[in-house]
């Protein structure tokens, strides 16, 4: 529909696991190489953990394109919410194990410990990749740490990959499953991409479909497709879909900032700053609380946000209910702040205050605290 417009050569957003559109950042090269490597023969259990829409998908079929030995074996399950019966039908299709093994567990694990063991002295490769793995049974997990044991003296004969979404990696903390943790030789995560990648994911799929990402999206629309997918691969192809219909049924060519918030309105998308408000527009209101009057501590909240009413904190009360507290004869509530050693020794008087701004992890916010007598507070 809008191909033709952008002069592109196909659809670059699909939401399928094109191994094409793979982007490698180092994260998804390192992710990739763990695959490769254990599918080439590395021994044990590997694990991949990422968000939901970060590509693991899409980096196993990439490592599943690549040759394998005559001989090699890998079995690969997309949809592991089955019974334990059904699982090890599963298996017993999958490493061709015969018709007569059905769903018996037994059949299953002595007629596989007999191919296993056979193909692995002849040098082939038996793995198992299990994507979607957070939907794993705990009961499939403890059979997949057990299958994980089939073994020689020197080696291991099935080589275990389970892909899941950071619940999975949430769930092996649990003291059932600490065994299987424990047989977790390698282990890999991906993260949402930076505003680079965003820009290189977005650039290098419309160069696959013969396009051009200046004649397609302008610098403003991709920084604010980044800020609303929050670097998730899948929600940026969601994004961008969206935005080629829209821009194609309005004439927009580049496709502008004003397009893609449209579409991610449609889509109910709130951009990042919204949930994390950027450092510049809480520095404003802070820095006007420097200095405050004694016991009137507050933080101004940011611009188009409304003060709280009453009190600025909850009422403390260390004295029977006969006895009268000072501040109520005053005609003040008591507060927290005034049990703190700082608060109660303070001379009436501005109070000065220090503000410090941190960024972790993506999770910005302020520190407020008092300066000590002598210092000079931080502009």
């Amino acid at each position: 529909m809008y191909e033709e417009f952008y002069g592109l050569g196909g659809r670059p957003f699909d939401l399928t696991p094109d191994p094409r559109f793979l982007l490698l950042t180092p994260k998804h090269r390192e992710a990739l190489s763990l695959v490769q490597y254990l599918l080439s023969g590395g021994p044990g259990l590997a694990l991949l953990i990422g968000e939901a829409g970060t590509g693991k998908t899409t980096l196993l079929r990439a490592a599943l394109q690549h040759p394998r030995r005559d001989g090699d074996c890998v079995v690969t399950l997309d949809n592991p919410t089955l019974t334990r019966d059904e699982f090890f039908e599963f298996l017993g299709d999958g490493f061709h194990l015969g018709g007569t093994v059905g769903g018996s567990k037994t059949r299953v694990l002595r007629e596989l410990t007999q191919a296993l063991t056979e193909r692995g002295r002849a040098g082939a490769v038996s793995a198992l990749v299990v994507d979607e793995a957070q939907s794993l049974s705990n009961e499939l997990l403890e059979e997949i740490r057990l299958l994980a044991n089939i073994e020689t003296q020197e080696t291991k004969l099935l080589s275990i990959f389970l892909a899941g979404q950071p619940e999975l990696s949430r769930r092996l903390n649990e003291p059932g499953l600490r065994q299987l943790k424990q047989r977790i030789a390698l282990r890999g995560v991906l993260e949402p991409l930076s505003l680079p990648e965003t820009a290189e994911y977005i650039a290098g799929r419309l160069q696959i479909v013969g396009g051009d990402v200046a004649r397609t999206f302008t610098g403003a629309a991709v920084k604010a497709v980044f800020t609303h997918a929050r670097g998730i691969p899948r929600t940026v192809s969601v994004i961008c879909e969206n935005a080629l219909i829209t821009g194609f049924a309005v004439a927009a060519r580049p496709i502008d900032r004003d397009v893609v918030g449209e579409v991610c309105r449609d889509l109910d998308l709130q951009p990042a700053e919204e949930v994390f408000p950027a450092a510049e527009t809480v520095a404003q209101p802070v820095a006007e609380t420097l200095t405050l009057p004694p016991r009137e501590l507050a933080i101004a909240a940011p611009a188009g946000r409304a003060e709280p009413s009453g009190p600025a904190g909850p009422k403390v009360d260390e004295r029977p209910a006969s006895e009268p507290r000072p501040d109520e004869a005053a005609g003040r509530p008591r507060r927290v702040l005034d049990l703190l050693p700082f608060w109660k020794g303070r001379e009436p008087g501005p109070l000065r205050l220090q503000a410090q701004y941190f960024d972790v992890d993506g999770r910005r916010g302020v520190l407020v605290t008092p300066v000590a007598d002598g210092r000079r507070a931080v502009e």
